[in-house]
């Protein structure tokens, strides 16, 4: 049975959905792709550098059919392909083109944007999915909207007020400072509200990839929650490549895999909630926990950064080692605004020391978490792990507040009912999933070196960081600090790390958080 809802969704008036099909167009491109791959090949045995226009037909059939088949596949990661990708779903994005490390984005952003109108993705209707199961998953999406916008408007004087106390605002305020404050509490206040907008919600962004990834995309496209989707999506990227250079994918004719590992003899997932229960009862109350670790990361570290430097443990102990890679003020790697860990020879020791972490964080903050590319994770395929019961994160502000609470609980139980009624008219769980808002309970295992978990600490313990994130980093140090007490006067954010060194204290300029937060790290407590 579907779950009650806490009020039938026709007691609402709302807006109409609007959808539309997704739309790809290649921004930018290298003009001869496929002649640009066959010459850097013949450059790695010529005396000279070898230049496309050189390249001649059996050149293109010999040396091309010799590295892909081969598998020497770097050739053809030379040539990128920037695309603009509009009415494409965030699950979508969340479940396929973000999975892998081999991409770079720019999303439109729903902490920031304003979203007035309902508009998101509707599948193809097919046999199971007609106008009936329509009209429900439109009317879910469009009742997702109205609580979207009703938590905005409920939210915003409240945040206004906390804001306020933190920047000391009075009545005698100069009228800048009253416009900072209501701006930021209007994008504090849809923040907040996202978490009930569906994951059908569109995005729009600029995806630039290789060649290769564009290759590995076309053969790996059901490998994910959106397999509709993510063949349209696909589809339309290596037709806009072709329109360039035709020969960069019709010379080796690949085709989609079908028949894949994760969905071999799957059902509907009927272990959803046990999993869950399992994988909860792992993090013992956090919303991060470290389940493994370098027993000898320090050690492997500071003999790394020896090996670099040359020196032996007599003149370069283990804590003057790490001292000199860690400590700011004597290591001005850790000072730049530019993330160069990898580049700079006496970084890449922290290479060697690893850290897993198993996770819980919502839909949306994983939206984000997964964009930290060089810390990758193992998510789940929520069409295998489904719950039917809410299985939510619940953000602060909303927490603390009753009336905002009650609407946010509501909005949790009418997803969740729309989502089980289309899955009892026999929907599918690709489609019925996309009704799952944002607040939807991601479960994930990540590990990242120290190198890369330290960026990341770094840029997610500032208080402007998306909340979930922000905890987890701030719970992921504790333990850190646990397991090795030396690493805590290193770790921190940007302003941590920069006062008393250099300036400015605060990298976040005219978005300053209001709090010097330096003054007490880590015991300073965020409030918004």
């Amino acid at each position: 049975m579907s779950l009650p809802m806490a009020m039938p969704m026709s007691a609402f008036p709302a807006d109409s959905v609007e959808t539309a099909a997704p739309r790809v167009t290649l921004r930018n491109a290298f003009a001869h792709p496929y002649d640009s791959a066959i010459a850097a090949a013949r450059t790695c045995y010529a005396p000279r550098l070898i230049q496309p226009e050189e390249v001649t037909e059996k050149q293109r059939t010999n040396i091309g059919a010799a590295t892909f088949y081969s598998g020497h596949h770097t050739v053809y990661q030379h040539a990128h392909f920037e695309f603009g990708l509009e009415n494409v779903s965030r699950q979508f994005v969340w479940s396929f083109l973000h999975a892998h490390p081999f991409y770079n984005s720019e999303q439109q952003s729903q902490r920031y944007v304003r979203l007035d109108r309902p508009q998101a993705y509707v599948p193809p209707g097919n046999a199971r999915f007609g106008a009936t199961e329509r009209a429900l998953y439109e009317s879910a999406v469009a009742r997702a909207w109205a609580h979207y916008r009703e938590l905005a408007c409920i939210l915003e004087p409240e945040a206004a007020r906390i804001l306020g106390d933190i920047w000391h605002i009075g009545p005698m305020s100069h009228p800048r400072r009253l416009e900072k404050i209501k701006a930021a509490a209007g994008k504090r206040s849809i923040e907040v509200a996202r978490y009930v907008l569906p994951v059908a919600a569109f995005t729009t962004m600029v995806h630039t990839i290789s060649g290769i990834v564009l290759h590995r995309l076309w053969r790996l496209q059901a490998a994910c929650d959106t397999p509709a989707e993510s063949r349209a999506v696909i589809s339309q990227m290596v037709e806009r490549a072709r329109e360039v250079d035709p020969q960069f994918f019709d010379r080796f004719q690949t085709e989609p895999m079908e028949d894949l590992p994760e969905w071999a003899g799957a059902m509907p997932s009927s272990s959803g909630e046990s999993f869950a229960a399992e994988f909860d009862s792992q993090l013992a109350g956090r919303i991060s926990r470290l389940v493994d670790y370098s027993s000898n990361a320090l050690k492997i570290a500071a003999s790394s950064c020896r090996a670099v430097l040359g020196l032996t443990e007599e003149n370069c102990s283990d804590l003057e080692a790490i001292d000199r890679l860690l400590n700011p003020s004597r290591n001005p790697y850790r000072r730049e605004l530019i993330n160069i860990g990898v580049h700079a020879p006496i970084m890449r020791a922290l290479q060697h020391a690893n850290f897993t972490f198993a996770k819980k964080i919502s839909h949306t903050a994983d939206s984000q978490d997964q964009r930290h590319r060089m810390i990758p994770g193992s998510r789940p395929l929520l069409t295998l792990a489904d719950t039917r019961s809410p299985d939510y994160i619940t953000p602060m502000l909303i927490r603390e507040n009753r009336q905002a609470r009650e609407i946010y609980e509501q909005a949790m139980t009418e997803a969740w009912a729309a989502k089980n009624e289309l899955l009892d008219c026999g929907v599918s769980a690709e489609i019925a999933l996309y009704l799952l808002p944002n607040a939807k309970a991601i479960r994930l295992v990540e590990t990242g070196s120290l190198l890369h978990l330290l960026h990341k600490w770094t840029m997610r313990t500032c208080f402007n960081a998306q909340e979930e994130i922000y905890k987890a980093s701030m719970e992921e140090i504790e333990q850190l600090r646990a397991v090795f007490p030396q690493l805590a006067p290193y770790i921190g954010p940007p302003c941590f790390l920069r006062a008393g060194i250099t300036t400015p204290i605060c990298t976040e300029g005219s978005h300053f958080c209001g709090v010097k937060v330096w003054q007490d790290f880590p015991n300073v407590q965020r409030r918004i």
